[in-house]
């Protein structure tokens, strides 16, 4: 017997409303991870950045090794990384975060490390002028000049992290990347292409989300546009 015209899942069409309707919740769940997932290491991994880019601007020296680590990080392909991570984590959802957090690190030490450098020499000479101490000056002066570039990167490393987090398949904890490779194991097209997109779209929200955070936490950058 032929399926029916309009039984998109059964002739496996790539375009199947069908798809989303019978399977939201599953759709919903794998959403809900990738965004915790991609979540949880951009946060860890800002953490661990900033004081890295602090310590490699106090310290001259230490920024050729800091910056030389984070890059060899950056470098290793994911699945090599993550097979490396594995005796420590294991089949855990924690082994794609502390995978992510490594790789996210080299674009938000860079880019806050350039943030901080990029601070005019004078504005600090200003504040130490005025009495503030290294903690003051690096609280209230350094940080908030240096945020237009820091959160460039922070954008940048969270979009990435919404592509790597797919890959977290190969170890059950991918979001939208296990039914990526489910679908494609399977050659469901309505599934690979509907979580494809879903990426996509999670990957602009945050893009979109961060810029506005960027643009409300950054007023002089559109006054000095403007």
């Amino acid at each position: 017997m032929t399926a029916p015209p309009d039984d998109c899942l059964a002739r496996n069409e790539w375009i199947c409303g069908e798809y989303v309707r019978s399977r939201r919740h599953i759709l919903f769940d794998a959403v809900l991870q990738h965004v915790e997932l991609t979540g949880a290491s951009v946060l860890i991994a800002l953490v661990v950045a900033v004081p890295l880019a602090v310590l490699a601007r106090r310290w001259g020296w230490a920024a050729a090794p800091v910056l030389a680590v984070t890059t060899v990080l950056y470098t290793i392909p994911s699945l090599a990384m993550f097979s490396l991570l594995l005796p420590f984590y294991g089949l855990s959802a924690a082994l794609v975060v502390a995978g992510l957090v490594l790789y996210s690190l080299t674009l938000l030490v860079r880019n806050i490390l350039a943030g901080l450098r990029a601070v005019p020499e004078e504005t600090r000479q200003a504040a130490r002028g005025m009495g503030y101490g290294p903690l003051r000056l690096l609280l209230t002066v350094e940080l908030p000049l240096a945020l237009p570039a820091a959160m460039a990167g922070l954008r940048i490393a969270t979009v990435s992290a919404v592509s790597l987090v797919t890959v977290g398949a190969i170890v059950g904890f991918g979001g939208l990347g296990n039914l990526i490779y489910a679908g494609m194991n399977t050659y469901f097209k309505a599934q690979v292409l509907t979580a494809s997109v879903l990426c996509v779209v999670i990957a602009v929200a945050a893009d979109l989300l961060l810029l506005a955070v960027q643009r409300l936490i950054t007023p002089w950058t559109r006054t000095r546009r403007g």
